[in-house]
């Protein structure tokens, strides 16, 4: 399967859309579920997905990962992400329409009350801590690999996922729900 995964990723990387669509196939779904819990949104997530894989599309020929696709991917749909907030953040003088629901898709995985609230209490969470605890605990990714990511040193990563962890009971325990 490796050898496979190498051969598709070389096809891919000298422009063969057959091959990239096959690596879209593979990754999408995880980008896709990693970002609604950035966002909250599962239009905006699927677009942010979107974007992350026209620019990996694009630069795969100029980019020579020294983390894994896998990885690299992330670390492209992070940028996005953060970049949106910011340009939320930016946008945020303008009065917006607090009537209408939070953007929820029917066909997203919670299912439950309890996965809804642990979606809530990520939400509230600022994003620098929120995507080392989703890349950490969701997607299984080590600290070295999030370091590599987000550019910044293994020891801020075990600092936010730490802060972040604490941040996170704090939160769902003030929204009423149990812990150890």
């Amino acid at each position: 399967m490796v050898a496979n995964f190498a051969d598709i990723l070389e096809r891919a990387r000298t422009g063969d859309m057959e091959a990239f669509a096959g690596l879209v196939q593979q990754f999408q779904s995880a980008i896709v579920s990693y970002l609604f819990r950035l966002t909250g949104d599962m239009e905006l997530a699927r677009d942010l997905a979107q974007d992350t894989f026209i620019q990996a599309y694009k630069g795969l020929s100029a980019t020579i990962c020294t983390i894994s696709f896998r990885a690299w991917l992330y670390r492209i749909a992070t940028n996005n992400a953060l970049q949106y907030f910011r340009r939320q953040a930016k946008l945020a003088f303008v009065p917006l329409d607090d009537s209408r629901p939070p953007a929820v898709d029917p066909d997203a995985a919670c299912e439950d009350n309890e996965a809804a609230a642990v979606n809530e209490a990520l939400l509230k969470m600022p994003e620098r801590l929120r995507v080392c605890l989703v890349l950490h605990f969701v997607d299984g990714f080590k600290h070295r690999e999030i370091a590599k990511m987000l550019g910044i040193s293994e020891d801020a990563v075990r600092m936010r996922v730490a802060r972040g962890g604490a941040e996170f009971r704090r939160i769902y325990r003030a929204s009423g729900g149990d812990l150890p």
